[in-house]
């Protein structure tokens, strides 16, 4: 599969530059380029990976979700460039969807196929339970209570505001995971200590360079993506909505979605859970809010307002996870409920 992945990215760079520069069909390389950033994702994911082998669980999901996101954060920023206010919205939404159902329930699923009973942290779980009732429930529904009174003008000021207290709050439990509470919240983990035996692919040097080396290249390739949607979209009938929760966010999240699957497959369910959960929190707390702020740079700023379907189908994408994960352990059958409600929110989104 590596060998695959890395013929893609070594043909699907040069025609992504070439198809720019020739103006090829926009569906062609809206494919090309698709292909190209999740091909580029997996370099990015093995070398998080690597990175995660000489860092520890904790702080290699950190790294995997950092880098995974970036994808998505270079997408959003081109797509807020040219306006797109509703495909970044929606591609926040199924980024939110997209790692608590997709990514968490193939984990699951696939990892439960080959181990009848995973576990994973059960404090870290229950930490993570905390942050998604505030990151998705709170500070996603109650800016659309009270803007509905608000001006335009408002709206902004109160999303900037609560902005600033989501970027605050997810520093300080970065600083509360990794500094003041480090090692307090352990559990008997066989898989903590077989992750310190295992031989990274990369060294650091070089998973560091192909990191920064592949995530320059995704760059360039998602700035070019962005300028197919309106084609595609009236192409294929596919709505922005549509586009944003679905395409962009598995596009943008590929890395994360490989790696938290292999993590599951080897039984490294902190690695996966850290993964899939800690993705959500930071797109919930960091990229979303940094977004609003990057906004107020372009003509059009974006105010972090979500539609009914997206607060609806978020809020309860984190309460089906806090209510799977609470216990620590999972199965395949619990991947598959979440796989269920991930199919379900999608063909609603496709029907709008």
């Amino acid at each position: 599969m590596n060998k695959i992945f890395t013929a893609l990215v070594f043909i699907g760079v040069p025609l992504s530059v070439v198809g720019t520069f020739m103006h090829w069909s926009s569906i062609l390389l809206f494919i090309i380029y698709c292909i190209t950033i999740i091909a580029l994702a997996s370099f990015m994911g093995r070398a998080t990976e690597s990175l995660a082998v000489v860092a520890g669980p904790r702080i290699g999901g950190l790294l995997n979700a950092t880098f995974g996101n970036a994808v998505e954060l270079i997408i959003s920023i081109f797509a807020l460039k040219e306006g797109l206010i509703g495909v970044v919205l929606a591609s926040l939404t199924g980024s939110v969807l997209g790692n608590l159902l997709l990514v968490a329930g193939l984990s699951f699923f696939v990892g439960g196929l080959k181990y009848k009973r995973q576990s994973f942290n059960v404090f870290d779980a229950r930490h993570n339970s905390g942050l998604l009732m505030f990151g998705v429930i709170v500070a996603f529904v109650i800016p659309e209570i009270f803007t509905k009174t608000m001006t335009k003008n408002d709206t902004l000021n109160f999303s900037v505001g609560i902005s600033i207290i989501l970027i605050t709050l997810y520093l300080a439990a970065l600083f509360f995971k990794l500094v003041t509470h480090r090692g307090v919240y352990l559990t008997d983990d066989k898989n903590e200590s077989r992750n310190h035996e295992e031989e990274p692919e990369w060294g650091t040097r070089k998973a560091l360079i192909i990191l920064a080396l592949a995530t320059l290249a995704v760059a360039y390739v998602s700035e070019n993506l962005v300028h197919t949607f309106e084609s595609v979209g009236e192409a294929f009938g596919w709505s922005e909505l549509f586009i944003g929760v679905v395409i962009v966010a598995i596009v943008g999240n590929a890395a994360e979605h490989a790696t938290a699957i292999i993590m599951a497959y080897k039984n490294k369910m902190d690695i996966a859970v850290e993964i899939a959960v800690g993705s959500t929190l930071q797109v919930a707390m960091f990229v979303a809010p940094l977004l609003v702020l990057l906004s107020l740079m372009f003509p059009v700023a974006m105010p972090l307002v979500f539609t009914l379907p997206e607060l609806i189908t978020m809020v309860t994408a984190a309460l089906l996870m806090i209510t799977i994960s609470n216990d620590g352990e999972t199965n395949w059958f619990e991947g598959a409920t979440l796989l269920a409600a991930y199919f379900i929110m999608g063909i609603g989104f496709y029907l709008l």
